[in-house]
């Protein structure tokens, strides 16, 4: 396991301070506030915590109220709202210098046989030849100014290749769709429960971004103001962080200067196992009225 993977997994643990009381520190990506992922992984963490262990969760609804400081602690406060004899509900609240950052619904379940039917894997290219995040950055870090060369190039705990890269420079207006390998940066011990935490964790990545491919904008444009606003996950199947997982990725909107992403999460064997969506704020400064 890589430093930083070791790093995020003591994060994802939590300290607990009370009975339904947890605290989170940070990991600092480089851009000094907190990245939302962490967030949604230490609130399900958090609720994970408060649910027999033979409850898994199989959705999440959350929102994103404030940014947060990577500086500074994130307590999670759990409310017990619904244990019944199948299924398990858990409210979340983080919150930092006494004021709510993150809100989240979870739901756990035992696990049950039924009916089964999914989706089907599109062909892409595999993992395998595609060009990590980090390598496709080092094209391009001598046009970033020095502090984000260093964000850019820094390691990872999850490793990222997208199957159709764009250039961040000079993008050029596509369909709003990509696909991307997600993968830990080591090895994981055979915990579902993190799993599912770092499954949270990165499905932030590239996520809003599918949003603005048909209108040729990156992030790095310095007018655009994008954040996400809200996620949603349900987890289908069991899967592991730690071996290739597809995150097809889809937007069907944008308007009212907010971008809507759908997306599917595929293990390596074309199973479905999680879905994703997400709405965010994509807006050029100086567009409201």
């Amino acid at each position: 396991m890589s430093r930083v993977l070791d790093e995020l997994v003591q994060l994802l643990a939590l300290e607990r301070i009370e009975e339904n009381l947890f605290r989170g520190q940070s990991q600092d990506l480089g851009w000094g506030q907190v990245f939302g992922g962490q967030v949604l992984g230490q609130a399900l963490s958090a609720a994970a915590q408060t649910v027999p262990m033979n409850r898994h969760v199989h959705s999440l609804h959350a929102y994103f109220l404030r940014t947060g400081d990577a500086q500074r602690p994130i307590v999670y406060s759990v409310d017990r709202i619904r244990d019944g004899t199948s299924f398990t509900t858990r409210s979340i609240v983080a919150t930092q210098n006494g004021r709510p950052i993150f809100q989240m619904l979870a739901s756990f379940q035992i696990d049950e046989l039924g009916f089964e039917h999914a989706d089907v894997m599109q062909a892409v290219k595999g993992p395998e030849g595609l060009l990590s995040e980090r390598e496709l950055w080092a094209k391009y870090a001598e046009r970033l100014p020095e502090k984000l060369q260093q964000r850019a190039m820094a390691e990872r705990p999850i490793e990222l290749r997208p199957v159709t890269p764009i250039h961040p420079f000079v993008p050029e207006q596509s369909i709003p769709e990509q696909a991307v390998w997600v993968r830990s940066s080591g090895a994981l011990p055979d915990a579902e429960a993190l799993h599912r935490y770092l499954l949270a964790y990165c499905s932030d990545f590239a996520f809003l971004p599918t949003s603005l491919r048909p209108h040729g904008v990156t992030w790095v444009n310095p007018a655009l103001q994008i954040a996400s606003l809200d996620h949603a996950m349900w987890f289908h199947r069991p899967f592991r962080m730690d071996d290739w997982l597809l995150h097809v990725m889809h937007s069907p909107s944008a308007s009212g200067a907010r971008g809507l992403v759908r997306g599917s999460v595929f293990s390596r064997d074309g199973k479905l196992v999680a879905s994703t969506a997400q709405e965010g704020l994509i807006r050029m400064r100086g567009s409201r009225p």
